[in-house]
Protein backbone atom coordinates (compact mmCIF):
# COMPACT_ATOMS: atom_id res chain seq x y z
CA UNK A 1 0.00 0.00 0.00
CA UNK A 2 2.87 2.20 0.83
CA UNK A 3 3.87 2.13 -3.02
CA UNK A 4 0.26 3.62 -3.82
CA UNK A 5 0.55 6.30 -1.63
CA UNK A 6 4.20 7.32 -2.79
CA UNK A 7 2.81 7.07 -6.43
CA UNK A 8 -0.24 9.55 -5.41
CA UNK A 9 2.56 11.83 -3.95
CA UNK A 10 4.84 11.40 -6.99
CA UNK A 11 2.06 12.40 -9.63
CA UNK A 12 0.98 15.25 -6.91
CA UNK A 13 4.43 16.90 -7.42
CA UNK A 14 5.12 16.29 -11.21
CA UNK A 15 1.55 17.96 -11.52
CA UNK A 16 2.33 20.94 -9.25
CA UNK A 17 5.41 21.25 -11.18
CA UNK A 18 3.49 21.54 -14.11
CA UNK A 19 1.59 23.99 -12.35
CA UNK A 20 4.56 25.86 -12.33
CA UNK A 21 6.18 25.75 -15.27
CA UNK A 22 2.63 26.72 -16.90
CA UNK A 23 2.56 29.40 -14.96
CA UNK A 24 6.51 30.70 -15.21
CA UNK A 25 5.45 30.47 -19.11
CA UNK A 26 2.65 32.63 -18.40
CA UNK A 27 3.99 35.30 -16.89
CA UNK A 28 6.27 36.25 -19.40
CA UNK A 29 3.84 36.65 -22.77
CA UNK A 30 5.16 36.91 -25.86
CA UNK A 31 5.45 41.01 -27.23
CA UNK A 32 2.91 41.19 -29.96
CA UNK A 33 1.40 44.84 -28.67
CA UNK A 34 4.59 46.13 -28.27
CA UNK A 35 6.17 44.93 -31.50
CA UNK A 36 2.66 45.94 -33.39
CA UNK A 37 3.63 49.49 -31.38
CA UNK A 38 7.54 49.29 -32.57
CA UNK A 39 5.92 48.35 -36.59
CA UNK A 40 3.86 51.15 -36.39
CA UNK A 41 6.69 53.40 -35.33
CA UNK A 42 9.25 52.22 -37.96
CA UNK A 43 6.25 52.82 -39.82
CA UNK A 44 5.77 57.08 -39.14
CA UNK A 45 9.55 57.30 -38.86
CA UNK A 46 10.06 56.10 -43.15
CA UNK A 47 6.79 58.41 -43.86
CA UNK A 48 8.21 61.40 -41.97
CA UNK A 49 11.36 61.10 -44.21
CA UNK A 50 14.00 59.06 -42.21
CA UNK A 51 14.59 56.65 -45.20
CA UNK A 52 16.92 59.76 -46.33
CA UNK A 53 16.74 62.28 -43.70
CA UNK A 54 17.67 60.01 -40.89
CA UNK A 55 19.52 56.48 -42.88
CA UNK A 56 21.41 55.07 -39.45
CA UNK A 57 18.44 55.73 -37.29
CA UNK A 58 15.92 54.01 -38.91
CA UNK A 59 18.26 51.17 -39.94
CA UNK A 60 18.76 50.82 -36.06
CA UNK A 61 14.73 50.66 -35.65
CA UNK A 62 14.42 48.20 -38.18
CA UNK A 63 17.55 45.94 -37.39
CA UNK A 64 16.01 45.74 -33.60
CA UNK A 65 12.54 45.17 -34.97
CA UNK A 66 13.64 42.37 -37.10
CA UNK A 67 15.51 41.01 -33.93
CA UNK A 68 12.39 41.24 -32.07
CA UNK A 69 10.41 39.28 -34.14
CA UNK A 70 12.56 36.53 -34.83
CA UNK A 71 13.39 36.44 -30.59
CA UNK A 72 9.26 36.57 -30.61
CA UNK A 73 8.76 33.18 -33.45
CA UNK A 74 11.54 31.38 -30.63
CA UNK A 75 9.51 31.92 -27.74
CA UNK A 76 11.91 34.20 -25.80
CA UNK A 77 9.50 36.52 -24.73
CA UNK A 78 12.06 38.78 -22.39
CA UNK A 79 14.71 39.97 -25.42
CA UNK A 80 11.74 40.02 -27.35
CA UNK A 81 10.08 42.56 -25.18
CA UNK A 82 13.36 44.44 -24.53
CA UNK A 83 14.38 44.69 -28.54
CA UNK A 84 10.69 45.79 -29.05
CA UNK A 85 10.65 48.66 -26.88
CA UNK A 86 14.26 49.79 -28.06
CA UNK A 87 13.07 49.68 -32.23
CA UNK A 88 10.14 51.88 -31.09
CA UNK A 89 12.61 54.70 -29.32
CA UNK A 90 14.75 53.97 -31.89
CA UNK A 91 12.36 54.33 -34.69
CA UNK A 92 10.43 57.70 -32.37
CA UNK A 93 14.36 59.46 -32.75
CA UNK A 94 14.08 58.57 -36.62
CA UNK A 95 11.26 59.78 -37.31
CA UNK A 96 12.17 63.06 -34.75
CA UNK A 97 15.39 63.29 -36.33
CA UNK A 98 13.42 63.59 -39.58
CA UNK A 99 11.29 66.09 -38.82
CA UNK A 100 14.16 68.35 -37.30
CA UNK A 101 15.87 67.75 -40.57
CA UNK A 102 12.74 69.30 -42.78
CA UNK A 103 12.37 71.52 -40.22
CA UNK A 104 16.19 73.25 -40.23
CA UNK A 105 15.75 72.99 -44.18
CA UNK A 106 12.78 74.64 -44.46
CA UNK A 107 13.84 77.81 -42.15
CA UNK A 108 17.23 77.95 -44.57
CA UNK A 109 15.12 78.19 -47.38
CA UNK A 110 12.50 81.17 -45.66
CA UNK A 111 15.90 83.00 -44.49
CA UNK A 112 17.64 83.32 -48.36
CA UNK A 113 13.52 84.35 -49.36
CA UNK A 114 13.92 86.91 -46.67
CA UNK A 115 17.58 87.52 -48.07
CA UNK A 116 16.31 88.22 -51.54
CA UNK A 117 13.04 89.99 -50.53
CA UNK A 118 15.23 92.81 -48.25
CA UNK A 119 17.70 92.36 -51.50
CA UNK A 120 14.95 93.38 -53.44
CA UNK A 121 13.34 95.95 -51.40
CA UNK A 122 16.86 98.01 -51.05
CA UNK A 123 17.00 98.15 -55.24
CA UNK A 124 13.66 99.46 -55.30
CA UNK A 125 13.99 102.10 -52.75
CA UNK A 126 17.42 103.11 -53.75
CA UNK A 127 16.43 106.45 -56.12
CA UNK A 128 17.51 106.47 -59.25
CA UNK A 129 19.75 108.99 -61.02
CA UNK A 130 18.13 109.55 -64.47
Amino acid sequence: MKTGKSSLSLALAASALMGLIAAGCASTPIPDEKIAVAKDSVHRAEQAGAPELAPVELATARDKLARAEKAAADHDANPATMLAEQANVDAQLAEATANEQRAHKASMEFDASMRALRDESMRNSTPSNN
